[in-house]
């Protein structure tokens, strides 16, 4: 039995080929479909832009505004000149050059001894098997969960003690400052590239150990260069925490010659009348400047660095 078909329904049924770029009809979505299944994360990542922008642009309004007060810097960039920048350098009583270049020097001192004692360290954990090793990785993070804090009477003890004998490593000293820095730094740190140096291949240390290198050789001309993103971790961290550590400073340091700028600058604004937020503000703003661009120069390390040492261990 022949079927006839008509002509006119078989090419109507047949689909219509689309423009090219052009979105079918049926894949199109309405305002209230594509704001649940992506217009909410840019809601979401504005707000919080806009959280972590704000405070930047309220202290660089406060830092170009040379009237000084907290309510005057509330209208942002009601007023621009360089009044705030130009008194920090031209008070003799308050050196901000001089605290400017001890945060430096304390920083990266400390900063380049802690990435080295804490990759020794690591590596003995990781390489070596020797009695305790296990007791001692969590004795150094069971002691990190104490905050640093708590120890600034001990410290102050300790160190005034020492004034005594040794004076170039007591109070008012920064090399009395730096160790106490180095003893606090080494747990976490010791631990998270412990992770890190876990990654790393024994076979490669082994085949060394074979042609007949030592542990020296094998981790220093092997082992550091491929954890390099741990290490630049490390000493980013440690140079941005450092930076800005107030407490232990101000209780160490007590010449306002050999203060950070943490110290330094809480001076303006320590006094009940004689508070100065704008030199404050420029003065924070300068500080920022080093910990930004050293940020940015070991940006590409960050997320790899600090996600195989937490994940891997």
């Amino acid at each position: 039995m022949t079927t006839f078909t008509d002509p006119r329904a078989a090419a109507a049924a047949e689909p219509q080929p689309q423009p090219a770029g052009k979105i079918p009809e049926h894949r199109r979505r309405t305002f209230g479909q594509w704001f649940r299944h992506k217009g909410w994360r840019h809601v979401v990542g504005v707000v919080t832009t806009l959280f972590a922008v704000f405070p930047l642009i309220y202290v660089l309004s406060a830092a170009l505004n040379s009237n000084g007060t907290m309510v005057g810097s509330n209208a942002l960039f009601s007023q621009i000149d360089g009044g705030n920048f130009e008194a920090l350098f031209t008070n003799p009583s308050r050196p901000f050059g001089r605290w400017f270049i001890n945060t430096m020097v304390i920083g990266v001192v400390t900063s380049a001894a802690t990435v080295f004692l804490g990759a020794l360290a690591a590596y003995a954990f990781s390489r070596m098997r020797f009695t305790g090793r296990r007791f001692s990785l969590l004795t150094l993070l069971i002691l990190q969960m104490f905050p640093q804090l708590l120890a600034v009477v001990a410290i102050f003890l300790m160190l005034n003690a020492i004034t005594d004998i040794v004076p170039w490593l007591g109070l008012g000293s920064q090399l009395g400052l730096i160790m106490v820095y180095l003893g606090g730094a080494l747990g976490v740190n010791t631990y998270l590239m412990y992770g890190f140096f876990n990654t790393v291949p024994k076979s490669l240390d082994e085949a060394a150990r074979i042609d007949g290198a030592s542990h020296v050789q094998v981790f220093f001309t092997i082992i550091l260069p491929l954890v390099t993103p741990i290490l630049a971790v490390v000493g980013l961290l440690a140079f941005i925490g450092l930076s800005s550590e107030f407490v232990i400073a101000s209780v160490v340091l007590t010449d306002p010659d050999s203060q950070t700028l943490a110290v330094g600058l809480y001076s303006y604004v320590a006094q009940q009348r004689s508070e100065n937020w704008g030199v404050f503000a420029a003065g924070a703003v300068l500080a920022a400047v080093p910990v930004m661009a050293l940020f940015l120069f070991l940006q590409k390390y960050i997320t790899n660095g600090l996600v195989a040492g937490s994940v891997k261990g």
